[in-house]
């Protein structure tokens, strides 16, 4: 790998196995966000953690509004990782915006991905005609706003909405430091790129397998968005999570690992 980008996205190998899974976070988060997940798999996998440009621990004099300023940019960072590892056929495994980055991916490197599992994603955050995102137009003028304007309100607010589990207030108290780690800027860039995103008509064009996790409760993504995206993609499996909140693989990593489990080996059959 070259230095560069092993810099610019902070990228870590780590496992022993032959196949390879690569994890990518969502808005607002890191690879920190998989450090309950991935141990889990680096016995029988290779596993690959990267950080977007401008989040997280990569290079932020990289980053571009130019370049990012949709989620093309970020479909490159993770195209650009892969080559530069030489990776195809692998395991993609996305969290939130992460599984429309991939699905971009996917679009332009067909033979990248073997299988794509994406945790509470949507493929559009905005409400249409006939179709259930989750946010108006005011609502999302309104957040970015707020970022631009008093970015710590905006992650006091969204974290414990994100979160849920009333009961175990750290998870939001986490998140709400990791959403204050972002730089202002770069993130309200990140969130209008993410929440104004319509992949609906990019759906059928995937042939990689896919399989959606949708948290049973989640403010973030309605359960109407992510059956969407199981009815539109030609080969996918559809299934509910107990776990609530917007970060499974945080709040409820053992309930992520047994259905990446389950998935991962169906595929190899």
């Amino acid at each position: 790998m070259t230095m560069d980008i092993r810099k610019r996205n902070h990228v870590h190998v780590t496992g022993n196995g032959e196949q390879t899974i690569v994890f990518a976070h969502g808005f607002g988060s890191s690879q920190q966000a998989w450090k309950q997940v991935v141990k889990a798999f680096e016995e029988e996998y290779k596993v690959v953690l990267f950080d977007y440009v401008g989040s997280g621990s990569a290079d932020k004099h990289a980053y571009s509004s130019a370049r990012y300023q949709s989620l093309e940019g970020y479909a490159e960072d993770l195209i650009e990782v892969c080559d530069d590892l030489k990776l195809t056929n692998v395991i993609f495994i996305g969290h939130s915006v992460s599984g429309m980055i991939g699905t971009i991916a996917a679009g332009k490197k067909p033979e990248l991905f073997r299988q794509m599992i994406m945790i509470a994603a949507s493929p559009r955050y905005l409400n249409d005609e006939g179709y259930h995102g989750g946010f108006d137009e005011e609502s999302i003028s309104g957040m970015l706003d707020m970022m631009e304007k008093n970015f710590n309100e905006w992650a006091k607010y969204l974290a414990p909405v994100t979160s849920k589990n009333e009961d175990r207030p750290e998870l939001a108290q986490n998140f709400e430091q990791q959403l204050l780690s972002n730089d202002q800027m770069i993130a309200r860039e990140f969130a209008q790129a993410t929440f104004l995103v319509d992949m609906r008509a990019e759906l059928k064009r995937v042939e990689t397998p896919v399989v959606i996790m949708q948290p049973s409760d989640d403010t973030i993504v309605p359960h109407e968005a992510a059956l969407y995206l199981a009815n539109e993609f030609p080969d996918s499996e559809f299934v509910v999570l107990q776990a609530t909140g917007h970060n499974p693989h945080i709040s409820h990593p053992e309930e992520v690992i047994k259905y990446i489990r389950k998935y991962i080996a169906v595929e190899a059959l």
